[in-house]
């Protein structure tokens, strides 16, 4: 048996890609439109681990996509959870949990989408202004 891919429904492609891509940094690996079916998936996997993929899955047809909680969350390893979670918020992104401890923080995709960010090694010594910031909804 060999893990493939976490499948994750989407509202809009291209807000997710933005998302997924340009904000958090993972690559995109392969993109299939199916007319008659009338949906897209976008194949994405963190730089170097393309055996740890992502679908991205949307459905043509409008669809109201409720209770991304009910999913669980995604969890990627960083090499500096500091830097990236500075990156997401410069570019408008909440961070639901900060990292406090230099080791977790969680994040939400615009779907909803939890999304656990986990520092690779030891923890970073706490600072600021991670170390005071507070939660901001849930994860």
């Amino acid at each position: 048996m060999k893990y493939l891919h976490t499948m994750v429904r989407v509202s809009d492609l291209d807000a997710s890609l933005d998302f997924y891509c340009n904000k958090l940094g993972l690559e995109l690996l392969d993109r299939r439109d199916y007319p008659q079916g009338r949906f897209t998936l976008a194949f994405l996997a963190a730089p170097g681990d393309a055996a740890a993929q992502v679908e991205l899955t949307w459905n043509w047809d409008p669809e109201r996509l409720d209770g991304g909680r009910n999913f669980g969350h995604l969890a990627y390893r960083v090499d500096d959870i500091y830097a990236l979670c500075e990156r997401l918020l410069e570019a408008g992104v909440t961070i639901n949990r900060p990292p406090r401890d230099g080791h977790m923080a969680f994040i939400r995709s615009p779907d909803n989408i939890s999304i656990e960010l986990l520092q690779q090694g030891a923890p970073k010594a706490p600072v600021e202004p991670w170390k005071s910031m507070p939660n901001v909804g849930s994860w």
